[in-house]
């Protein structure tokens, strides 16, 4: 059974409560695996950002939601596979996932002139996307100063069972280092000690819609 509107608006409203005290952080929606019916209360309630994984499902729901909401802004968060990217330039407002030269190169050739965030994978785990730590400086030359891409953010997503907040307070070093204002950090399980370490952008699916 799915969770019913009432129910996923006071968690809407128990998210922006919390967070009051950071008021320029936004919340991401994490819609994947959510039909359109479902994420219909949430856009009537005033929420605009939302994230997919797959380009695929993005294409399939949105559209038709955009067309009803066009101030909606969607997200990418998953991965992004170079055959994808130019259906991804027409879908999504943001891209957070740029993890390697090749994915800038295709990003530009296309034109995307959006906001686009790289993905850091702080931990090093090999079952994850992202830049390595020693690889980063290297992808921002190349990505803002050489492309001219819109590289506004880092992104993350530490590694499981571990205390997050060593890896957000990193990421934020990070940013600051290279002047990127933009943390996309933070999800259902960890987003408070996210926010607490400068998030920007917190990305919050499973807190919204599991059911009770």
């Amino acid at each position: 059974m799915p969770t019913t509107p009432n129910i996923l608006l006071a968690r809407l409203d128990q998210l922006t409560q919390a967070m009051a005290d950071y008021p320029t952080a936004r919340l991401i929606v994490v819609s994947k695996n959510q039909p359109p019916e479902a994420l219909l209360p949430l856009l009537q309630a005033g929420q605009r950002d939302f994230g997919e994984n797959r380009v695929q499902e993005a294409a399939d729901k949105w559209p038709a939601l955009r067309a009803r909401f066009p101030d909606l802004r969607l997200h990418l968060i998953g991965q992004l596979q170079r055959n994808k990217v130019v259906q991804a330039a027409s879908l999504f407002d943001a891209i957070h996932s740029l993890d390697r030269p090749a994915l800038a190169d295709a990003l530009a050739a296309v034109g995307y002139s959006r906001p686009v965030l790289i993905q850091v994978n702080l931990a090093a785990e090999p079952q994850k996307g992202g830049v390595l730590v020693a690889d980063l400086p290297a992808l921002i030359t190349h990505s803002r100063d050489r492309l001219g891409l819109n590289l506004v953010g880092l992104m993350t997503i530490p590694p499981r069972g571990e205390d997050p907040t060593p890896y957000f307070q990193q990421l934020a070093t990070l940013a600051r280092q290279h002047q990127l204002p933009e943390l996309s950090m933070g999800m259902s399980e960890d987003y408070p000690q996210a926010l607490a370490a400068g998030a920007s952008l917190i990305r919050v699916g499973s807190y919204v819609f599991a059911q009770d």
